[in-house]
């Protein structure tokens, strides 16, 4: 059976996959991510997030995003108004 497969990892894809009926939404995101691990993404099922128990139907469309950006962080950290912030300038309460 057929389904469509969103990869919004790095640049990103999409394809209509072939898997076999009965595969749970678990199964398809582990044979699908060889580098990294579930609990780092987004998992949603014809836009809705479903439990890992959920067995994939014809046509369902499946979508990963990941939830943490490697570099993100850091990145922010950088160059900012002409003065290097701090994690702690980032994550202070408003205000201070």
């Amino acid at each position: 059976m057929k389904i469509l497969y969103i990869n919004n990892d790095g640049g990103g894809f999409a394809d209509y996959v072939s898997i076999e009926p009965e595969t749970t939404i678990s199964q398809f995101v582990n044979q699908r991510l060889k580098h990294g691990l579930a609990a780092d993404y987004l998992i949603r099922v014809n836009r809705q997030l479903v439990s890992s128990d959920y067995l994939l139907q014809e046509g369902d469309r499946v979508s990963l995003t990941p939830t943490k950006i490697e570099g993100a962080l850091e990145e922010c950290l950088g160059q900012s108004h002409g003065r290097r912030e701090t994690e702690e300038d980032l994550f202070a309460p408003a205000g201070r």
